[in-house]
């Protein structure tokens, strides 16, 4: 008997034995099964910034887990090994829900990150992962295309402190032809995590002729301060060239520098450029007075004024999740 996943709007009608898009989703005698529950392929300790989140327990280390699987196909991905791989031919260990809290616990991290590939394929264990983490006293972030369905999205995000989302363009063509999916249910996710009381950074990969032009930048970063406020972090970061995609150039870090001026003159408060070294480009600056708050090199943290969430200098409060 076939079975349909609701998981996410590509709504996969899987046959006896088969997997839905994702690969890890599969129809075993007539259930829906994720076989990757609790079989992460990758576990580590990161810093925080490295997702990246910027506005969120800085400084700090996140561990960091993955199961194989992804419901987008993304000609750029960089982590494709494993997000495009199938479950049965990669390593993986044995990780339970409550040995993920308790290792997070051992590494003396304050939170977990589900990471690396799509963390809403490998959705119950997410879930289950999130809720130990939570009884454990610590906080739970998602690294994230954002394709998923709003049921489910509301679920987990009962569970979830901050989650970076990927906005690969402000466009429908541009997700159809590059990630095998649509715009709207992105944008869909990005407003009800931010509603739900999530601290919502978001990361635009910028790759030279297809989502570089200041139109399209302006549409996007226009997107964000009239959906989400002018106060979410915005992440352009550098294209480098893989997996399906080695035929364009490293994005210019002239063009990153542009993508910035346009974002700050679009209003939001918060833009940093990644994925490439630039003076004062992941710095944290007040959004109303222009003291400099936290100034960061690569993935590390060289110092932080902020104090109870708060500009020392003119007492502005600082969007984010601070201690």
């Amino acid at each position: 008997m076939s079975v349909q996943c609701k998981l996410c709007p590509k709504g996969c009608v899987i046959n006896p034995g088969e997997s839905g898009e994702c690969r890890v989703r599969v129809n075993v005698d007539g259930k829906l099964l994720a076989v990757t529950y609790g079989r992460p392929c990758a576990v580590h300790v990161d810093p925080v910034e490295k997702k990246p989140l910027f506005h969120f327990l800085p400084g700090t280390g996140i561990l960091s887990i993955a199961t194989v699987g992804c419901n987008l196909h993304c000609k750029n991905c960089q982590n494709w090994e494993i997000s495009q791989a199938n479950p049965e031919e990669t390593p993986a260990a044995e990780l339970l829900p409550q040995q993920v809290a308790r290792l997070a616990v051992e590494y003396d991290c304050r939170s977990v990150a589900y990471t690396y590939t799509e963390p809403l394929v490998f959705y119950e264990y997410t879930l289950d992962s999130c809720r130990c983490v939570k009884e454990a006293g610590l906080r739970n972030a998602l690294v994230t295309a954002g394709y998923i369905n709003e049921e489910p999205l509301r679920r987990l995000c009962e569970y979830v402190d901050a989650a970076n989302i990927d906005l690969k363009a402000l466009s429908d063509p541009f997700y159809r032809d590059i990630c095998r999916g649509t715009l709207k249910p992105v944008l869909n996710t990005l407003v009800v995590a931010k509603s739900l009381g999530v601290e919502v950074e978001v990361t635009n990969l910028v790759i030279p002729t297809l989502n570089d032009s200041d139109k399209m930048l302006c549409d996007l970063c226009r997107w964000l301060v009239q959906h989400l406020g002018r106060e979410t972090p915005l992440h352009f970061s550098r294209f480098s060239p893989q997996f399906q995609m080695k035929n364009l150039p490293p994005t210019p870090a002239e063009t990153l520098d542009r993508a910035k001026e346009i974002a700050q003159s679009e209003g939001l408060h918060y833009v940093y450029i990644g994925n490439i070294i630039r003076p004062g480009a992941e710095d944290t600056f007040c959004s109303a007075c222009g003291k400099r708050l936290v100034q960061r090199y690569g993935f590390q943290v060289l110092e932080n004024r902020i104090q109870s969430g708060r500009c020392p200098d003119c007492d502005t409060e600082v969007y984010g999740i601070w201690q």
